[in-house]
């Protein structure tokens, strides 16, 4: 009974290792040689949208609308996620702590934030709507925690509907989040 049951152990394992050599082909692959990356064309026109490419893998983006910064008297805060990425970078914080003042004591006081995500165009829509709603959120969590009433900041994503780039640097500006003031 024993042997038996060794034979059959066996024979399987023996078997086993048959059809993996057999699904393997058993032939090692060639060794392939390093790929070697050609610099990239140089460009033939200007990009649609001149914007310079993000110096950290963890860049983030915010853009406030022309009203929300005239109001509150902020500059020129744009800045751009990294491919996949929503993280709010410390650089974007004096500008967030600066929205949040605003809309919280001072001449927006009362009003709504509305938070916009966007992605490029490169993942599925269903990806890119996750990825926008993510990057906006992020956003919102950030202004919340410094003092923003959550019922003042509202957070939606238009995924890459509204996405332009077609090369590493516009693709870049199509990775933000929209500080819009609601209606």
């Amino acid at each position: 009974m024993i042997n038996s049951k060794i034979r059959v152990a066996s024979a399987l394992a023996t078997s086993l290792a048959a059809v993996v050599l057999i699904g393997c082909g058993g032939e090692t692959p060639p060794a392939k040689a390093p790929a070697v990356t050609a610099p990239p064309p140089a460009p033939t026109a200007e990009p649609r949208l001149p914007v310079q490419a993000p110096s950290s893998p963890t860049v983030s983006a915010v853009h406030i609308s022309e009203e929300i910064a005239k109001t509150c008297g902020i500059g020129e805060p744009d800045a751009y996620f990294a491919f996949d990425s929503a993280n709010v970078r410390p650089d974007d914080k004096r500008v967030l702590d600066l929205v949040v003042a605003c809309f919280s004591t001072g001449p927006l006081k009362g009003r709504t934030l509305r938070l916009v995500g966007h992605a490029d165009p490169r993942g599925e829509s269903g990806y890119n709507m996750t990825l926008g709603q993510s990057r906006a959120d992020a956003v919102g969590h950030y202004i919340v925690d410094r003092g923003l009433d959550k019922s003042k900041a509202e957070s939606t994503s238009r995924g890459a509907m509204d996405a332009v780039g077609s090369d590493e640097p516009t693709w870049a500006h199509d990775r933000r989040v929209d500080l819009l003031l609601a209606q």
